[in-house]
């Protein structure tokens, strides 16, 4: 039987998952009219739950479940992460899904589980942890973005993504195994004593390189990447802002978790690994998204380029490696959900603003817009003091440290190319004339509210960066 102190580590995640189960219900006896009330019953879920984690946020760390489930600084950041840009994407998809006739409780229900996912990917101290919690995000994800059942575009991403990414699951999976064949154990801690006895056995290394496929695939990082673009052009644009920001937070969290709580005494077979894919993708993905017209997918190529610099911190490893590509991971899910957001903003009933040349002329209709998704594309490109330029400063001043200047100069270059295709939107809005009917913007004002939040928030944050920098220096301690 478990005690209280089992429970009261999982204290948010049983919330949360309770609190789900009773919004399924509740909205079951709600009609069409009265479904608003299923959007704030979710975004008062995730206000309650970031209470009761930010009530523990700095104390030791406390382990539940005979370690199968730990709660320490690390997770606590990433969930109130987390909380934040799911909540901000809820506020985003309602007028969307509104307009669309898809504004139907099993969003937030789906929604909330996707959530319960990520907070256990980012809080196991087990194998077993980690791949429910991701299969629960999975699961979750793949209805989501089948939600649009009338849309083959949709439909179509949905089943590529179920298939693509069952496979990368069984890839992690594999692995998994064998890395429980070599040690002889799911606990995260036990694997990474085994780790440090046994050395660089042939079964040990061979789990620890699927386990890191299948955490490449679930970042998006190339050659990996082959779902995300079609995904992200598919769903609705509502759901691949959720998709494209939060998970990629918890992603963070469950790659720290397998590759240095489990396999960290295997860090120079690993960390090269990391290293190259870093490079690979800002590559790929940077001069892929250089001929896209389309925004979606320019920002799911982007996506990918962005994978590139998280990983080039996550590949030194340490507390400067580690608390970079934390800060990465949380400044890249604020820019990726404004970004998204600019698309929902001027988005309407039978149209979608997903074309560069759809952001025309915005200047001219509504400066004070067209000024907020300047800030957005200045902070993906890492332009100073947005959020993005420090988030790639930190990840670069990483790489110097570790003496991997060849990757710095990789990074450093794909920032520079990358910033091109950004200034494109910037010069549809402000030098472009509209071609037909002039671009317009949402009359939602809770809408406008938060993609304004967001959007000043890249500026804000990037003034005041130290104070996220501080948090996840924290969670990292020498």
């Amino acid at each position: 039987m478990p005690t209280t102190a089992d429970l009261l580590p999982l204290g948010p995640e049983i919330f949360v998952c309770g609190a789900a189960f009773a919004l399924l219900m509740v909205d079951l006896f709600l009609s069409d009219a009265r479904r608003g009330l299923t959007h704030f019953l979710a975004l008062f879920i995730l206000a309650a739950a970031a209470v009761m984690t930010a009530r523990n946020l700095g104390a030791e760390p406390a382990w539940g479940f005979a370690d199968l489930f730990v709660r320490d600084t690390v997770s606590d950041v990433l969930k109130l992460a987390i909380y934040a840009v799911t909540a901000a994407a809820f506020v985003y998809a309602k007028p969307y899904l509104q307009d669309r006739g898809l504004f139907k409780g099993e969003f937030y229900v789906l929604g909330l589980f996707a959530v319960l996912g990520m907070m256990l990917m980012v809080s196991a101290g087990s194998l077993l942890v980690v791949y429910l919690g991701l299969e629960l995000l999975a699961l979750s994800s793949y209805g989501l973005v089948g939600m649009d059942r009338d849309n083959p575009r949709s439909t179509e991403a949905a089943m590529k993504y179920f298939v693509l990414g069952s496979m990368a699951s069984g890839i992690l999976l594999y692995g998994m195994s064998m890395v429980y064949g070599a040690t002889g154990t799911l606990q995260l801690g036990e694997i990474h004593a085994a780790a440090a006895a046994t050395g660089d056995s042939t079964l040990l290394l061979f789990g620890v390189v699927f386990m890191l496929g299948g955490i490449a695939f679930k970042f998006g990082a190339a050659p990996f990447h082959m779902w995300l673009p079609d995904v992200y052009h598919g769903a609705p644009t509502a759901i691949t802002l959720f998709i494209g920001s939060a998970p990629k937070v918890a992603t963070f969290g469950m790659a720290y978790r397998l590759l240095e709580v489990g396999v960290g005494p295997l860090d120079p077979y690993w960390q090269d690994m990391v290293a190259w894919l870093a490079a690979i993708s800002l590559v790929l993905g940077n001069l892929i998204a250089l001929v896209q017209s389309n925004l979606k997918r320019m920002l799911a190529y982007s996506t990918i380029s962005h994978v590139g610099f998280l990983f080039m911190g996550l590949s030194q490893g340490g507390t400067v490696g580690y608390s970079a590509a934390m800060f990465y991971a949380i400044a890249y899910a604020l820019m990726s959900a404004a970004a998204f957001g600019a698309i929902v903003l001027l988005s309407r009933k039978g149209f979608e603003a997903e074309e560069v040349a759809d952001f025309r002329g915005l200047w001219a209709r509504s400066p004070f817009q067209a000024m907020l998704v300047l800030f957005i594309m200045a902070s993906l490109a890492g332009v100073p003091p947005f959020l993005g330029f420090w988030a790639k400063l930190e990840v670069l001043r990483a790489a110097v440290e570790a003496g991997l200047i060849w990757l710095a100069i990789v990074g450093v270059v794909c920032a520079v190319v990358g910033a091109y295709y950004y200034l494109r939107v910037v010069k549809a809005m402000f030098f472009e004339e509209p071609e037909g009917e002039a671009v317009r913007v949402h009359g939602d004002g809770h809408l406008r509210l938060v993609f304004a939040v967001n959007a000043v928030l890249l500026l804000v944050l990037g003034v005041f960066a130290d104070t996220i920098l501080h948090w996840c220096r924290l969670a990292f301690p020498v």
